[in-house]
């Protein structure tokens, strides 16, 4: 398979003119890489090049764009007098002005189509790191998780997930000797954040229908792989929400798809940007997750590429693993400046023909530092090089024109109306209500457990409609029971009569 062309060595002062194509070898896409450098220096158009190689080679690719410049994928560029001259200048070629196949997506709904998750799907490690919850807090999140999964209670959306957590909190004292001292004040605590997350819009994001992988890695009727473009400006405000939602995005790649070694060309690219954001606080499990993915994924032909302005914000483990870098300009104004500029330099092959380090500070927009890994997966010598222009628009496509994008996609109509299904929560609390009817009016204890909840839950529920023996023999008394029901049905979740089976980030038991 023909390599992908990204940029031209530089021969001279200001120019490419001759000079030897740099070239990234598809068979090599999944060994990860890394995109840094300055803000304004070219890592956007770096990126948007790459995209459209990918795409030309049937490679779906996702995303995340910060700015809005990357919508511009979805239209064909233009020969402008500006960028004529440029090429011109730089001895670069002219592109053959083409879009590629887009779709939009968007959190919020607002840019895109909306894409969202379950509750349960992203588990509880990736929800306290999204909360930002201490150590007592995060066991309690897990111990909520632990007992829906027991009473086989599915977490959908945000109520789900209140409600399981104020059903814990409600019975912290009946809970405490199968799962320890449960502390109210943490309950409290989470929920607060909770309520302050949705204030944010993250409510959006929980819920069905559930974003399906086959949707992301698509091909048009050309063979071209579907650009996924996730709108993140508006997201950067809760960097936490946009740092989980990429993370569980990749673990839900590496636990879904199937191995296939080593391949002639990736099955999905992934660009992060803004990758500091991941790493920012993360606790070392949460870090070693995050280690384990970025080792393994690449043998399900997935390939996923790092944009951040300092190399400094990749930990040692993770970039270790990046064989493909592109270093665009980056400027030593204080020591730890000088710093990521030794470090960017010592970690590229030398070109004895100029020194990386000084180079990095006088690089140009548009120019950088490129190392790809070649055919036997070595990295090549670091050539000075000038980045080639897209095919498509450089900068954002109009309002009007990401409408007729939207209305011609191939997920139209799939994700945007919201499926809010009669779930666990509704169900329990419809025959709470018919239970203490019918036992008001007949004066009848109810059946054993009429709910039919299994596990703690079911227990709890069983003494509170008076079906379980007491030390005395006898039953418990209505007023109990109505004091028991009123918690239970504000705070159950969602169930769907199974077992919850989460991602490799949030699950509690390793099953499928």
């Amino acid at each position: 398979m023909n390599p992908m062309t990204i940029a031209y060595a530089k021969t001279s002062a200001e120019s490419a003119a001759g000079g030897r194509p740099i070239e990234l070898m598809p068979s090599m896409a999944n060994r990860h890489g890394l995109i840094t450098g300055a803000t304004g220096t070219g890592k956007t158009v770096t990126l948007q090049v790459m995209a459209e190689h990918f795409s030309r080679l049937g490679v779906p690719v996702f995303l995340s764009d910060v700015k809005g410049d990357l919508t511009g994928l979805s239209q064909p560029g233009q020969a402008s007098p500006k960028l004529q001259a440029r090429l011109e200048k730089l001895g670069l070629p002219t592109p053959a002005f083409a879009a590629s196949p887009v779709t939009f997506w968007d959190v919020f709904g607002e840019k895109g189509h909306p894409l969202r998750a379950t509750v349960s799907d992203m588990g509880p490690l990736l929800i306290s790191r999204m909360l930002s919850l201490n150590e007592v807090q995060e066991g309690v999140m897990s111990l909520a998780f632990r007992i829906a999964d027991e009473s086989s209670l599915l977490l959908l959306d945000m109520k789900d997930l209140r409600a399981i957590l104020q059903f814990v909190g409600d019975n912290a004292s009946a809970l405490r000797t199968q799962y320890g001292n449960i502390s109210s004040a943490s309950v409290g605590a989470i929920q607060r954040r909770l309520l302050a997350l949705e204030d944010q819009g993250a409510g959006k994001f929980f819920g069905e229908p559930m974003l399906n992988l086959a949707d992301m890695m698509q091909t048009d009727i050309n063979g071209r792989g579907v650009v996924n473009i996730l709108a993140s400006d508006r997201l950067l405000n809760a960097p936490r929400l946009y740092a989980s939602f990429l993370l569980w995005l990749m673990s839900e790649l590496f636990e879904n798809l199937p191995e296939v070694g080593d391949a002639e060309k990736p099955r999905f690219v992934f660009f992060f940007d803004e990758a500091h954001l991941l790493f920012n606080e993360a606790p070392r499990p949460l870090m070693e997750k995050v280690e384990q993915v970025v080792r393994l994924i690449r043998s399900k032909g997935v390939g996923i590429y790092f944009v951040t302005q300092n190399p400094l914000d990749i930990p040692d483990e993770v970039l270790g693993q990046l064989g493909n870098r592109v270093q665009h300009a980056l400027r030593a104004f204080t020591p730890r400046d000088e710093k990521a500029v030794r470090s960017a330099a010592d970690t590229m092959r030398q070109n004895p023909a100029f020194d990386a380090a000084q180079a990095i500070t006088e690089l140009g927009v548009g120019e950088g530092l490129l190392s790809f890994l070649d055919a036997r997966g070595q990295p090549a010598i670091v050539e000075r090089a000038y980045v080639c222009a897209p095919a498509s628009r450089i900068g954002p496509a109009t309002d009007a024109e990401k409408a007729e994008v939207m209305r011609r996609s191939i997920v139209a109509g799939v994700y945007d109306a919201v499926s809010d299904r009669e779930s666990a929560y509704e169900k329990l609390r419809d025959r709470a209500a018919q239970a203490a009817a019918q036992a008001e009016a007949e004066k009848v204890k109810p059946a054993e457990n009429p709910l039919g909840i299994g596990g703690p839950i079911g227990e709890i529920l069983g003494q509170a409609l008076g079906t379980t023996p007491t030390k005395s023999g006898g039953r418990q008394r209505q007023t109990v029971f109505e004091a028991a029901f009123k918690s239970a049905a504000r705070s159950i979740g969602s169930g769907v009569g199974r077992t919850i089976v989460r991602g490799i980030l949030g699950s509690l038991f390793k099953s499928k």
